[in-house]
Formats: structure tokens, C-alpha cells, sequence
């Protein structure tokens, strides 16, 4: 029997955050018919912020694939919400936007983003294969290093 998304969480010993507040004039995610946008995540753990500076010059590549497993903890975090609780309510990842403050000579934004690509798939399954872009920013709200939108479908 496949396992349910919570039972894969506690599996790989991943416990989600609690969904973020918004930080300004904006929703932390929007429910339309079945699909759920959820706003652009950044590297908040514990209320704290972390993974703060550029790829490419105070980031390397490896730091920066966790700072994108971050925002996509935080992204599933606030899907939750929009879901009432219930993760079993997803039907499908659609698509992940990436973000990846750095230098104007990084190339390895696929790299960084597959952070929080390879959530998805670890923690959806095959459900959790989606589109997705990759682009480098010249910065990123608060000084972080990476942020991840998501677009999800729901029943």
C-alpha cells in the first residue's frame, strides 16, 4: 500500500514549520476551483532567517540546495493550510518558480533549485514531478539566498 504524504515525512524525520504570516500587503497562498498558489517562500526556520548572502560569493551550491529544501519545507507548510490539514488532498505539483540571489557569472540555479524539486518528489512521490524555472535575482527579499513559489492541484 503507498505510503500517505505524513508517513513519508516521518519516515525521512522531516517535521514542517508552521505556515508563515505574510510580510506584507499579500496572501500567503490563493485557492482557486483546484488549483493553490502559494506565495514566493524564503529561508525561515524557527522564525529565523538563514542562508542570508549570494551564490556565487558567500553561498556555495551545496548551501544553497538546502536553503531551496527550506523554502520548499515552507511552501508544503503553507499547502498544508490551504488543504485544512490534509496533505492527501494533493493531486499534483504543477510548478515551482526558484529564485537564486547571486552573481551576475552563477550558472548553477538548476542545481541550487533541485532543493526544493527534490522535496517535492521525496515527499509526493511521482505527484510531486512538476515544471519548473530556475532564474538568478540581483537580490532577494531580506538579503536570503534563495526564494521558491509553488503551484499545486488540489482535490
Amino acid at each position: 500500500m503507498p505510503k500517505t504524504v505524513e508517513e513519508r515525512l516521518k519516515e525521512k524525520g522531516v517535521t514542517l514549520p508552521q505556515a508563515a504570516a505574510p510580510a506584507a500587503n499579500y496572501v500567503p497562498f490563493v485557492v482557486s476551483g483546484n488549483l493553490v498558489v502559494v506565495s514566493g517562500q524564503i529561508t525561515v526556520e524557527n522564525g529565523a532567517l538563514k542562508y542570508l548572502g549570494r551564490l556565487g560569493d558567500t553561498i556555495d551550491v551545496d548551501e544553497g540546495y538546502a536553503a531551496a529544501r527550506l523554502c520548499g519545507l515552507n511552501l508544503i507548510a503553507q499547502l498544508k493550510a490551504a488543504c485544512g490539514g490534509d496533505l492527501e488532498r494533493v493531486k499534483r505539483v504543477v510548478r515551482l518558480g526558484g529564485f537564486v540571489h547571486c552573481t551576475a557569472d552563477f550558472t548553477d540555479h538548476p542545481k541550487v533549485v533541485n532543493g526544493a524539486s527534490d522535496l517535492m518528489v521525496e515527499v509526493f512521490g511521482d505527484i510531486g514531478k512538476h515544471a519548473r524555472a530556475a532564474v538568478g535575482a540581483p537580490s532577494l527579499p531580506l538579503g536570503v539566498a534563495v526564494e521558491v513559489e509553488g503551484l499545486f492541484e488540489i482535490e
